[in-house]
């Protein structure tokens, strides 16, 4: 009996180690990528989900959801988010970046002032920058600068993004700088005017020179835009230039004859945008600044000497 028991025990131990090799191993928790985070951001602040909500739905822990929710919350995000927090990189270094040596000189700059400065042709906050380390050489990195900057103008005047269809709106303007043009027979030196239109969508963007803003200027710059795009977009969001808008209203606009003579031959709408209003035609002020002849324009909001 005794050599039986002992043959079955023996004859177990390979059974009982096949039933421990064939245990399944332990599930790998879910990479969290930032496409997830972005899931996260949009579930909780525009469908309210709550944290165990997003878990069960995202497959994710509620330890994590409840982690980068509580560091968007340092970061300062919500949704949607900026327009400068598109790619993943930028996200990234939102929620997850270093504690970096903070700066030795705190003297905030005089950001109502460089909101106003802002506004100047051919001013860039990079420029403003430049001139704010130079009074304080041991302040803000530029980084830094244009977070606090941004946070500034988010806080005073909110915005949100304008998403355009494709093929729903082009914008015009002319830049505001001109370009020098050299008669190469006679050496005469004219100033030249640039005229700008873009593409709401895809920011396809068209320029040209032209000895003026008179109206055949301006009428010669929509046609060749459109010709340049190779359609008409269903309206065509412009600044309201004396020489073809006599009335600028949102809706119901009084236009030059001839130019609306042009949009009733193309078939499309004309928009002219409110006075002192730049975010009207955001795009179009953006693509001027690319076609700026001068964007080294001379500033000095924060040195003390401007007045001298």
């Amino acid at each position: 009996m005794g050599l039986v028991f002992g043959s079955a025990v023996q004859a177990m131990f390979p059974l009982r180690l096949s039933l421990r090799g064939a245990m399944p191993r332990r599930k790998q928790a879910k990479r969290t990528t930032v496409k997830d985070l972005r899931s996260i951001l949009r579930l909780t602040y525009e469908q309210g989900l709550s944290v165990r909500a997003i878990s069960e739905r995202l497959q994710i822990s509620k330890t994590s959801v409840a982690t980068y929710l509580l560091r968007a919350r340092e970061a300062g995000l919500s949704w949607p988010l900026p327009a400068i927090y598109e790619s993943e990189a930028a996200l990234q270094r939102a929620l997850f970046r270093r504690v970096a040596r903070p700066p030795q000189d705190l003297s905030e700059p005089e950001w109502p002032r460089v909101a106003q400065e802002l506004k100047r042709k051919g001013v860039t906050l990079t420029l403003l920058w430049q001139e704010y380390r130079t009074a304080h050489p041991d302040g803000y990195g530029y980084t830094r600068f244009c977070e606090k900057f941004d946070a500034y103008r988010r806080r005073v005047n909110p915005t949100f993004r304008h998403r355009h269809a494709a093929g729903a709106v082009m914008q015009t303007d002319y830049a505001g700088p001109t370009v020098e043009v050299i008669d190469p027979q006679t050496g005469e030196i004219r100033q030249a005017q640039i005229f700008v239109a873009v593409l709401g969508a895809s920011s396809l963007t068209f320029a040209m020179g032209s000895f003026g803003q008179r109206l055949p200027d301006w009428i010669e710059g929509q046609t060749r835009a459109l010709s340049y795009f190779g359609g008409v977009p269903k309206a065509i969001v412009c600044d309201n230039l004396k020489a073809g808008v006599v009335k600028a209203l949102w809706f119901e606009p009084t236009l030059n004859q001839t130019f609306a003579a042009m949009a009733e031959h193309y078939d499309t709408t004309i928009l002219p945008t409110r006075s002192r209003k730049p975010r009207d035609k955001g795009k179009v002020e953006g693509a001027v600044l690319l076609v700026d002849p001068d964007p080294a324009a001379p500033s000095a909001v924060l040195r003390p000497d401007r007045s001298q």
